[in-house]
């Protein structure tokens, strides 16, 4: 499977996808329609579906027009039918759909949103995340609380560690300075933080993250681990309370 990322607006990515075996063409999070049509016309490709992870307008604006010219068909979470513009397929957590050939596992995650979700290829080990996981960080929490947010967090924890992850926003570089901030010390951290100015600096987009990395340099991930309790001064204190302080300091980044 390939996947391009595009950019849109200032600093959301959608991600065209394209099953190379049955030909199918998808498009994740189309914040607007014109660079996607621009791709897809340059590509002579034909837009098959619309992979919404949540309503918000910077990850559904291209919807009506992406459907329009294309005829292409809607997919999101069934809790979010009435904030999803033109929906046609609505999944459910737990539930399977196939993209092509790929099967694509959905995984309700609230706390940004109370509808968020992802979606997951379990063959080709790809998740898009929106905007509850990015790399090195993960979403504010709009909708739900901070109790659903971890638990989220934690069932993207539970994938396989090669796993791939596209998320919805270009904020590693401002995370990256957040993590080190809290967390100096972490080897594998400064390693990415450097891989991540060189990108930057040549505006090469830092996705895919791979979670097996992020587990060891997302603070997000990491509040269960006495090593970070320690450093927060929050020794033998709840995970949860590990989160919300680390959530609140970002809060305030």
């Amino acid at each position: 499977m390939k996947i391009n990322p595009i950019p849109c607006l200032e600093d959301n990515y959608a991600y065209i996808i394209y099953n190379n075996l049955t030909k199918t063409v998808g498009v994740v999070d189309p914040s607007e329609a014109s660079p996607i049509v621009n791709f897809l016309k340059k590509n002579n490709l034909k837009l098959d579906y619309i992979l919404n992870t949540h309503h918000h307008f910077d990850h559904i604006g291209g919807n009506i027009e992406l459907k329009k010219i294309f005829n292409a068909k809607i997919v999101g979470f069934s809790g979010d039918k009435s904030r999803i513009p033109g929906i046609d397929i609505m999944l459910n957590d737990d539930e399977r759909w196939m993209f092509g050939d790929s099967s694509i596992k959905v995984l309700h995650i609230p706390g940004h949103t109370s509808g968020h979700i992802c979606f997951f290829f379990e063959k080709e080990k790809i998740a898009f995340t929106g905007d509850t996981l990015f790399s090195l960080g993960c979403g504010r929490i709009f909708e739900g609380d901070h109790h659903q947010m971890l638990e989220s967090l934690n069932k993207i924890k539970k994938l396989p560690k090669e796993t791939l992850i596209y998320c919805g926003h270009e904020y590693t570089y401002k995370n990256a300075e957040f993590c080190m901030k809290y967390d100096v010390d972490n080897l594998e951290l400064k390693n990415k933080f450097l891989k991540i100015k060189e990108l930057r600096a040549k505006n090469i987009p830092t996705i895919p993250a791979v979670l097996g990395d992020e587990l060891k340099t997302n603070i997000f991930l990491r509040c269960s681990e006495n090593e970070l309790k320690i450093k927060l001064n929050m020794k033998n204190q709840d995970n949860f309370k590990v989160f919300r302080k680390v959530r609140d300091l970002k809060d305030k980044f």
